[in-house]
């Protein structure tokens, strides 16, 4: 893919399902944004880095994860047109407590911090669209909070494949356990069909 079209399809997407952008706001950002396309298991943030930009996935996935005491504990998925970014990091501008990672061979469309303030403080569009990716992202962290709290793990699963009903075939299943809370023996239990009698 072209850097050219992965911008395109980009701005594409975020204007017909984030928020619209004007003429002039559109062609400015898109003459700043940087297109990566980093393979499969990249991190492109490490803990203890800044986080200075937010990622548009194109095409692939990544995730945020924490380290604990040894263990990695998936904290956030991402997918075809989500943003992700260690967001602590990247609006308090302190050092990550994540690692973000590249799930599989990805197109990402990056926008660093400076662009964003400048082009939030020009064009209220851009500013509108800050907005709602910041209010998704909340929406969905409360979302997860609440499964988490009140829900099985077998809902949990069953509500993640609601949402990304192809996360298994791309995504291991250790990140995946981890991600609801669960070991990975109690997830391969709940994916056994002879266990949903």
């Amino acid at each position: 893919m072209e850097n050219q079209e992965a911008i395109n399809i980009a701005f594409q997407h975020i204007c017909n399902h984030y928020a619209p952008l004007e003429k002039d706001c559109m062609e400015e950002a898109k003459r700043a944004v940087e297109v990566l396309t980093p393979v499969k298991n990249t991190l492109l943030v490490k803990e203890g880095q800044m986080a200075g930009k937010t990622y548009y996935i194109v095409k692939g996935s990544a995730r945020t994860f924490y380290l604990k005491d040894g263990k990695d504990i998936t904290d956030w998925f991402a997918f075809e047109h989500d943003f992700i970014s260690p967001i602590t990091s990247y609006f308090l501008s302190i050092p990550s407590t994540l690692n973000l990672e590249v799930l599989e061979d990805s197109v990402l469309v990056a926008f660093n911090r400076e662009l964003a303030e400048y082009l939030s403080g020009k064009y209220h569009s851009f500013e509108r669209l800050g907005s709602r990716v910041v209010t998704k992202s909340l929406l969905q962290m409360q979302q997860r909070m609440v499964s988490i709290q009140f829900e099985s793990a077998w809902q949990r699963y069953e509500n993640l494949l609601r949402v990304q009903p192809d996360i298994t075939l791309r995504v291991p299943l250790s990140h995946i356990a981890s991600y609801l809370g669960i070991t990975f023996e109690t997830l391969s239990r709940i994916r056994n069909p002879k266990n949903r009698i």
